[in-house]
């Protein structure tokens, strides 16, 4: 891997309007206290999940290019907000339902807390005729992963968005209801999961350097949240394309 330059401020997504994220970076992550026994003796903290390679998410996807930014384009929330007139799953298992009824019932929730519209006109109409126009149709091919930990597996949705964009939403069964968990829009040059992690890298402002972010779950906040958000060295020999 390149080297590594840490930057205090997530950066701005590209594009046109921008989709919210659920909440705002909740810096590096929590600190993990060991502590000792009362006679002095090491105790253990219990098991960590085993590591596991990354695994490309929608590798098929172009690469996007390298954009310009608007420093104040980002708005962002600080809590998730719930998704309203989902489907039930009283199983818990969340392949049970079909990924495009989770999406259009998002779609047609909108944002909250203001209810407004996440896509033009034109996407939703897209998204709607997603089973009888899948050739037009914005959304890829539902992955499904454990993000978690709880061992069941979580959905991920991507949409694309125009302008090199795409929306990333992840819903999980929270007592027999659909939650929605992320929603991120990137310009990614990929997304991979890791583990539990879900990664960004994403064309950065900075010249020989991409911008990756590490989502991962938040207990506290029942959501995932920006854990790591840094700078990456470009390989020299990645092809890149430029930005005036």
């Amino acid at each position: 891997m390149g080297n590594v330059v840490r930057h205090p401020h997530s950066r701005p997504s590209p594009g046109r309007a921008r989709i919210v994220p659920l909440v705002l970076a909740a810096g590096v992550g929590a600190l993990l206290l060991s502590g000792c026994s009362g006679t002095g003796e090491p105790k253990s903290d219990g098991h960590t999940p085993d590591a596991s390679a990354p695994a490309r998410l929608w590798p098929e996807r172009s690469p996007a290019p390298r954009p310009t930014y608007d420093e104040d384009e980002r708005d962002t929330y600080d809590a998730p907000w719930p998704s309203h007139g989902m489907p039930r799953v009283p199983s818990g298992d969340i392949r049970k339902v079909p990924a495009l009824t989770i999406v259009k019932a998002q779609v047609a929730a909108g944002k909250y807390p203001r209810g407004t519209a996440q896509f033009l006109q034109a996407d939703r109409q897209k998204i709607n005729n997603c089973a009888t126009a899948r050739k037009q149709c914005p959304v890829l091919t539902p992955q499904y992963r454990d993000v978690t930990g709880d061992g069941k597996d979580e959905l991920l949705a991507g949409i694309e968005a125009g302008n090199d964009e795409l929306v990333l939403w992840i819903f999980k069964v929270r007592n027999g209801t659909v939650s929605q968990i992320l929603d991120i829009a990137v310009a990614p040059l990929s997304l991979e999961v890791a583990g539990r992690d879900v990664i960004t890298r994403e064309p950065s402002e900075l010249t020989g350097y991409d911008t990756r972010t590490v989502y991962s779950w938040d207990e506290h906040s029942q959501s995932m949240i920006a854990r790591v958000s840094d700078y990456v060295a470009v390989d020299a020999t990645t092809t890149r394309k430029s930005t005036p």
